[in-house]
């Protein structure tokens, strides 16, 4: 019988890969544990081991994308053939309806109810597309930002291929919502009972529409609404359709309602990148690694409130430190270890730096794992270091060259692109000095690493002696911790580095 070859479920968090490159030809027979395929998850590359041996049977196609479990492959005996039925067909259905959804649209993506008023901010929606096997299409990434975001996925009309639901639908879909519970909450709180008749000496003529810089004439209720979404009457022509000639509570808003609605078109269009300017040469698709960047660093920016600060330390101790092991023949750390061994130390003595916000809080976590940026042709990635403030600089070395050499390789295992608790980044070989690091969500903080250089210091009796000297970038989510705790961490992180003895 033909034993299936699936797409592989490499970590926790891995919903599907996409099949980059198959590393053996069709009808191959493989020795169990042979390397037969390389995939893309939504962290990295790397290459899958085949479980057993036997003639291998491709069926899974370079470049498609398969859920974990699905077939991509058959393995066969002497005398064995693969199965009619090769890759599992996926039934889409653009146009279903989820169980249970409303159809009359006065139900957000969250299950609340909302009034006529907030109701206008809801997008029709026909809700997901769902699989043969009753599952969600929708891309892993898209599935951790409906749970961060508290997006019911079955609600959201997807937009990539098949009707499959991807991050930015969910960003839409939350984006909406805030809209509409801002407005419902308003609508809710303004149910103040409106005069029926005009108020003694209330002007009539002159306000059936709203002039700027005149105050106009207006109901108590049209008026409390307005105080309550912050709108300014003097500053806003609105039309008043009440018999008196006043704007009444509804004028003000369907006011509103059509600031939601000319909000919204602006937002899509602004999220729709313009045309090239010119014929391009090429064009990289942001999909794969780039994709993921993108998605992820333009998510930590609007998800955030980040701060960056700068320090200098100076590296004397440091480079005296590394040149003593250079000349007694054991391993030399990077100056970017060092700075990784006195950071996984300061997150020990900061535990607020060394955490992240969750649906109940900010939460501290336990453990210290310092990812460390790599460059890559094609992206970035962050592989960790675990239990960093564990290791002396000579072994955290050793982790940091293997990783960056598996980085470079394409080698990298899920399991070591998981768990950071923090990060450092550097271009100081590029000569850069200081710059903004983008937080790696769900990390608090980033710490960013510049060049080595020469600069001049002032002794105590005031003479000029020549340092090594580097700058140090911490960007901070504002929402943890403010400038003050931020600098001490840094602080602490120089202090270390003044005393390397400290970080064996």
């Amino acid at each position: 019988m033909a034993t299936e070859f699936t797409m592989p479920k490499l970590g926790l968090t891995m919903e599907e890969g996409t099949i980059v490159e198959w590393l053996v030809a069709a009808e191959t027979t493989v020795a169990p544990g042979s390397a037969v395929l390389v995939i893309d998850t939504d962290k990295t590359q790397t290459e899958v081991e085949i479980p057993d041996g036997g003639r291998l049977v491709l069926v899974g196609e370079v470049g498609e994308t398969y859920k974990c479990g699905e077939v991509i492959g058959y393995l066969l005996a002497e005398g064995e053939t693969a199965p009619v039925a090769g890759r599992p067909g996926i039934a889409t259905a653009p146009g279903a309806q989820p169980s249970g959804a409303q159809s009359s649209g006065a139900e957000n993506a969250g299950g609340s109810t909302v009034g006529p008023l907030a109701s206008v901010a809801l997008a029709p929606t026909t809700g997901a597309a769902i699989d043969a096997t009753g599952r969600v299409m929708a891309s892993p990434y898209a599935r951790v930002r409906a749970k961060d975001l508290g997006v019911d996925i079955l609600a959201v009309r997807g937009s990539g291929p098949g009707g499959r639901v991807v991050a930015t639908d969910i960003e839409s879909a939350a984006t909406a919502r805030r809209s509409v519970a801002a407005v419902a909450s308003v609508a809710a709180q303004a149910e103040v009972p409106a005069p029926s008749v005009p108020e003694p000496g209330a002007p009539v003529a002159s306000v059936l529409t709203g002039r700027r810089g005149a105050m106009p004439a207006v109901t108590f209720a049209g008026a409390e609404l307005a105080r309550l979404v912050g709108l300014d009457l003097t500053e806003h022509a609105i039309r008043a359709t009440s018999p008196d000639g006043r704007i009444s509570r509804e004028d003000v808003a369907t006011y509103v309602r059509t600031l939601l609605a000319t909000n919204r078109t602006a937002t899509a269009r602004s999220a729709t990148p313009p045309p090239a300017s010119q014929n391009p040469t090429e064009i990289v698709a942001l999909k794969g690694m780039r994709g993921t960047i993108a998605t992820r660093m333009r998510a930590s920016l609007q998800d955030m409130a980040q701060l960056t600060l700068m320090m200098d330390v100076d590296m004397d101790p440091v480079v005296a430190d590394r040149s003593a092991r250079k000349s007694a023949g054991g391993a030399t750390p990077s100056f970017t270890d060092y700075v990784i061994a006195a950071s996984a130390r300061a997150l020990r003595d900061h535990p607020r730096v060394n955490s992240q916000i969750t649906p109940d809080g900010i939460a501290l976590l336990p453990r210290v794992n310092v990812g460390m940026a790599v460059a890559l042709d094609e992206g970035l990635v962050v592989p960790v270091v675990p239990d960093t403030d564990q290791l002396g600089i000579a072994e955290l070395s050793t982790h940091t060259a293997r990783l960056a050499e598996a980085a470079r390789a394409n080698k990298l295992k899920l399991s070591d692109l998981e768990g950071g608790t923090f990060s450092v980044s550097t271009l100081g070989m590029f000569g850069v000095d200081g710059f903004t690091p983008v937080i790696n969500p769900p990390n608090a903080a980033i710490l960013g690493v510049g060049r080595l250089r020469d600069d001049v210091a002032w002794s105590a009796d005031g003479a000029i002696r020549r340092v090594k000297r580097l700058t140090l970038s911490l960007t901070w989510d504002h929402r943890v911790f403010d400038g003050a705790p931020a600098a001490e961490f840094v602080r602490t992180i120089t202090r270390y580095l003044d005393d390397p003895s400290t970080l064996d």
